[in-house]
């Protein structure tokens, strides 16, 4: 790809990509198109192909033909146009009959298996101190609006969006034949009582400190968080075991449990009923679907909702998300590939390996931890070698309804869920399907996963060189290694245990240079607001560690080529998105906006300076001071 070097020291992500932001139109139905948008559509219009395909003619996989019936149900929407609105009517009864929280108390064990609003949030993962052991981790319910921040007083978008909230809902309880005074008093008392548990959640900035996530509870405590609810009694009903201790990763929420439940009964089941409806009544006729999706499409800027296949498929995707990924990467992946790319991962740790031997800020004690937390890395490359067993027991019933068999599907999934308290964690089961265009690294596992869906171009490709595989797939596996010793990834252990392993200066210092990364973001200007650089700072140290770790790694090949490293460096951030969209992703996401991730990293790195032949003056010149280089 050729492009003026003028341009490049101005701006690399507009040399690189300005052309084509001019020309890319952003699908009706999308927030956004570019690099990543791009490939997951691809590969959704080839799975939905090879669905349709398969309604007539079933696959002889079990696991991929219930998928297939699931497909074929969502996709069906004469019959529910047919059915109308009764499925949901049905579930709505028994929240309607509630009369106190004696009544909440024999249906909440029920609520939590099928993922119904509930308050409480329970999940089964590693435990942070055992991370060999699977332990209980108890959150809180979401809210309404994306973030706690909405809620602020001088945050104008708050007011607007619950605004837009409201409109949706009394629309969908109309169609649920709700009298128009019972569906306001209905939406008054679910904002009340959301609006009760604002003060006592985190805001996405506080969640991604894992640190804080830590907060276990003895069992009694745990269950004695209210009384007017018997919450140990409801856990029996769900665990297979009681637990000694409980992971609270919301302390404030349940230190404020009884007072938020507490002569609120009233608002509790108004918010149970509208929380249903916002989340099933999209399971029902076209028209309904549509207007359920009506929040989100203002929250994202869309401008329409999804088709009808393309639901039936995210819908289908979702549920069976191992068996499609599987289904995805041994027919377009294969074993080669996987091989192929498992071989560059453990090349790319070997780079790392070497820089942190070579690394003058750290101390050899602290040194030696971080070279044993690599060498213990779990690395997981494609698709999983087995489909956990869950999967044969998703039974989807042609009889029943699209909202009766995902309530039923829900119920299995937690039952399994729940089972894995207390037993061994199983470090090679994967969080994320292999058709999913992402990768990730668990602290509580110390392994890093690269689904088959990433693994093509413009991140890699044969048909790329070597510098721009590096710039691209390269950068991003050294990403996901380099979370290892961010400032969340660096409190685990090689274990995944949260655990002390620096020595108290080296950590000290640590801290520092992540402060200075925070510095390098925050406040930096776009769509119209400012990123927030703690809340992105963990990902932005990724991105610093990784592109200068894969920057490595190029330069030891042949025919290294820095232009071509850079320019794909910044190709694959390229994105063109809808202003609702940004300024959405800079309240909730981790990670900085995608033209600040391809402009503001390579300025940390000399290299970049005189390939471009950067100089004081050039808007892509930062003073050698100011420049952040951790890993």
């Amino acid at each position: 790809m050729t492009i003026e070097m003028s341009a490049a020291r101005q701006d690399l992500y507009q040399a690189v990509n300005g052309e084509w932001i001019k020309q890319a139109t952003i699908p009706a139905d999308k927030p956004t198109t570019g690099g990543f948008s791009d490939l997951v559509d691809d590969i959704e219009k080839t799975l939905m192909a090879d669905l349709d395909g398969m309604i007539n003619t079933p696959p002889t996989d079990a696991k991929l033909s219930q998928a297939v019936r699931l497909y074929a149900l969502a996709k069906d929407f004469a019959r529910r146009e047919s059915e109308g609105t009764a499925p949901l009517k049905a579930r709505l009864r028994e929240l309607t009959a509630l009369t106190g929280y004696q009544d909440a108390q024999a249906k909440l064990a029920t609520w939590l298996l099928e993922g119904d609003a509930a308050p409480l949030s329970l999940e089964i993962e590693a435990d942070m101190k055992q991370a060999t052991t699977n332990a209980l981790f108890a959150g809180a319910p979401g809210l309404i609006l994306p973030d706690k921040t909405y809620y602020a007083k001088d945050n104008p978008q708050g007011p607007q969006l619950l605004a837009r909230w409201k409109q949706m809902v009394a629309k969908l309880l109309a169609k649920l034949d709700y009298p128009g005074d019972q569906a306001s008093r209905l939406i008054d008392r679910a904002v009340a009582f959301d609006a009760r548990m604002v003060p006592y959640v985190k805001s996405r900035e506080e969640a991604a400190d894992y640190s804080k996530m830590y907060n276990p509870q003895d069992w009694a405590t745990f269950v004695g968080a209210t009384d007017q609810l018997d919450l140990a009694a409801v856990l029996d009903q769900v665990l297979p075991t009681r637990p000694r201790k409980v992971i609270v990763t919301e302390p404030a929420y349940y230190a404020h449990l009884n007072d938020l439940l507490s002569g609120h009964f009233a608002d509790f089941k108004a918010w149970l009923i509208v929380n249903r409806v916002t989340s099933e009544a999209g399971l029902l006729s076209d028209d309904l679907r549509i207007l359920a999706g009506e929040f989100g499409r203002a929250l994202s800027g869309s401008k329409e909702a999804v088709n009808q296949q393309k639901f039936a498929y995210r819908l289908t995707s979702g549920v069976f998300s191992q068996v499609i990924g599987n289904y995805y990467a041994k027919q377009y992946f294969g074993a080669t590939a996987k091989h192929d790319v498992e071989h560059m991962v453990h090349q790319m740790i070997a780079v790392y390996k070497k820089r942190l031997t070579a690394n003058t800020w750290l101390s050899p004690a602290t040194r030696d931890k971080a070279i044993t937390k690599l060498d213990h890395l779990g690395v997981q490359v494609g698709y999983p070698d087995t489909i956990p067993a869950v999967y044969d027991q998703l039974v989807v019933d042609p009889e029943k309804s699209l909202l009766e068999n995902l309530v039923a599907l829900s119920r299995v999934r937690a039952k399994d869920a729940f089972a894995r308290l207390g037993q061994p964690v199983d470090r090679t089961r994967w969080e994320m399907s292999a058709a999913t265009v992402n990768a990730y690294f668990h602290p509580f596992k110390n392994i890093i996963v690269f689904p088959a869906a990433v693994l093509q171009a413009p991140f890699y490709s044969l048909d790329q060189s070597a510098s721009e595989n590096y710039g691209g797939i390269g950068a991003v596996i050294a990403h996901e290694i380099s979370h290892a010793f961010d400032n969340n990834g660096a409190l685990f252990d090689e274990q995944g245990n949260l655990n002390n392993w620096w020595t108290e200066d080296d950590f000290a210092h640590f801290k520092e240079l992540s402060q200075q990364m925070i510095a390098e973001f925050n406040g930096l200007p776009f769509a119209g607001k400012t990123v927030n650089g703690k809340l992105t700072v963990s990902e932005n140290i990724a991105d610093g560690g990784g592109l200068s770790c894969a920057l490595s790694a190029a330069k030891e090949e042949d025919d290294f080529d820095a232009r071509a490293f850079f320019i794909n460096w910044a190709r694959i951030w390229r994105m063109k998105a809808r202003p609702e969209y940004q300024q959405l992703l800079l309240a909730v996401d981790v990670h900085a906006p995608q033209p600040l991730r391809a402009n503001v990293q390579v300025k940390n790195l000399a290299d970049f300076y005189t390939t471009f032949d950067v100089h004081e003056g050039d808007g892509m010149y930062l003073a050698p001071e100011k420049r952040v280089n951790i890993w």
